[in-house]
């Protein structure tokens, strides 16, 4: 089994405002470092921490059974005790999130199952999970349309944007913010946000995010490039 450690310090960079300057925490990951699934990845993004394994595609249950495609199977396992409905409602997410770039037509009457697991949740939480998700469908070599990226941000009381906000910085803010983004026009793939804000932030708040994606998908393909790279 060969395990690949990638990292990516923190990444400053101005917005096309030129007022702000956001910063993305550090990004490291461990891919394959599980020998059961068919693909995993430990994504670190900053203290927060989160390893997802993907198995198949793979024989699924005939209640889930789909005819011209693959079911996607999301399973959301919190660090302790059982699922809230906040994490049902994240679990959906990322699953039609994974639905809309897997090329689940190619593998009919098929299961691609996908474990999501909490290990720290230190901010920017739902944008590690879909981060990690990508790498470790990537490292389960299962056909994608394009990559996805996620980045987070938060407004605070002062009309600031924080781009891949703490969970300390979270709680202080009035609106939370995660996007997600292809990687072939940066068009947006998913968006989750909470609190009160206006048209014009949640404007900003796109356009900073979207940004930085750009450097989470070089850190993409760097990482997968260094695994092949060792692995060849």
């Amino acid at each position: 089994m060969y395990v690949y450690f990638a990292y990516l310090t923190d990444i400053t960079m101005k917005s096309t405002k030129g007022t702000e300057v956001v910063t993305l925490r550090p990004l490291t990951c461990e891919m394959g470092q599980l020998s059961r699934p068919d693909g995993s990845a430990t994504t670190f993004q900053g203290d927060t921490c989160v390893t997802v394994s993907v198995y198949g595609p793979g024989e699924v249950r005939i209640n889930k059974e789909q005819l011209d495609r693959a079911t996607i199977d999301v399973v959301y396992k919190p660090k302790s005790g059982l699922p809230a409905c906040a994490d049902k409602a994240r679990e959906k997410v990322i699953r039609h999130t994974c639905e809309s770039v897997l090329l689940a037509n190619l593998h009919p009457r098929s299961s691609i199952n996908v474990t999501v697991q909490e290990v720290q949740d230190s901010g920017s939480f739902l944008a590690t999970c879909v981060n990690s998700c990508c790498l470790a469908l990537l490292d389960a070599s299962i056909s994608m349309k394009c990559t996805m990226a996620a980045v987070g941000c938060c407004i605070d009381f002062e009309n600031e944007i924080i781009l891949d906000p703490t969970k300390q910085q979270e709680e202080r803010s009035k609106a939370t913010m995660t996007f997600v983004f292809d990687s072939k026009d940066l068009k947006l793939l998913t968006v989750v946000a909470e609190g009160k804000y206006t048209r014009e932030q949640f404007q900003r708040c796109l356009i900073v995010c979207k940004e930085a994606s750009e450097s989470v998908f070089s850190f993409f393909r760097d990482s997968v490039k260094r695994k092949l790279s060792k692995t060849v």
